[in-house]
């Protein structure tokens, strides 16, 4: 798995009708989309889910196999609970070995689970594929805002959940830099049992928490500089408003998560 291969909080540039949509619409739209992926009990909806989102995905313009590559990062962690669940679901075995068995249930469970953590992970992918990191604070600080009225900073919060996103490709850049520069000094990261290349990430993790200590400095600084006080009394360049296109895309929000309260009334398959 190669550092590149990460895409969740990268923007793809694009002029679709997804780009255009206020970043508000998209935030309550993922957040709809991901609620709906809980409330689906069958393969029926999550098929329904599937083709909803593969439509989705078309009309944004960004390609498939861009938002593929970011399932390598996470590869382990799909295969690694769809093997929990595989082998630890009660049911009638169909196949044991000693303490090992599987079950009818767990084969269900396991392929249910897998294919839900995939499509959590193109739906939040999506979001920040086809959304600038700026309109996303912005987005992410209006929904946010009836959440001052009791004390909670949302500007606050805003900006610090968008700055996580938005440093997660830089990170991962100074990790590949880090591990290319001491691949050349003779570290090795592959070979060996699973202690020794824990042992072996010391040489990794030690200056990457280093470079973030650097960055986190240098950007308070840069803030600092440019007089940053938090969201009191701050204006924006770019107002937001709804369009005709985000009402109708609310509409069909509307529509979407009724149509998977339905069907995930149908009967199991």
């Amino acid at each position: 798995m190669a550092i590149k291969d990460i895409t969740l909080g990268q923007y793809y540039p694009g002029d679709s009708v997804v780009h255009k949509l206020d970043p508000r619409t998209k935030l309550i739209g993922t957040i709809l989309f991901l609620v709906s992926l809980f409330v689906v009990k069958n393969f029926t909806g999550f098929l329904f889910c599937g083709i909803c989102l593969a439509i989705l995905v078309k009309i944004s313009g960004v390609p498939f196999k861009y938002m593929a590559r970011g399932l390598k990062a996470v590869m382990f962690l799909i295969v690694f609970t769809a093997i929990i669940n595989l082998f630890m679901t009660p049911g009638d075995p169909i196949w044991r070995f000693g303490i090992l068995k599987i079950a009818r249930e767990g084969i269900y469970r396991a392929c249910f689970m897998a294919i839900r953590l995939v499509m959590l992970i193109f739906g939040s992918s999506l979001l920040t594929l086809t959304t600038k990191p700026v309109a996303l604070t912005d987005g992410m600080e209006r929904l946010l805002s009836p959440l001052s009225k009791i004390g909670l900073p949302s500007h606050e919060l805003a900006m610090m959940m968008t700055i996580a996103l938005r440093f997660i490709p830089t990170l991962l850049d100074e990790t590949d830099k880090i591990m290319k520069a001491q691949t050349a000094r003779g570290a090795d990261f592959e070979s060996g049992n699973l202690l020794q290349r824990a042992k072996g990430l010391i040489p990794l993790l030690v200056p990457l928490f280093v470079s973030a200590f650097r960055i986190a400095a240098d950007l308070a600084m840069a803030m600092e500089a440019r007089c940053y006080r938090g969201g009191d009394g701050r204006t924006r360049m770019n107002g937001m408003a709804f369009h005709n296109c985000d009402r109708i895309a609310a509409v069909i929000l509307v529509l979407y998560f009724a149509a998977v309260i339905a069907i995930g009334k149908l009967p199991v398959f």
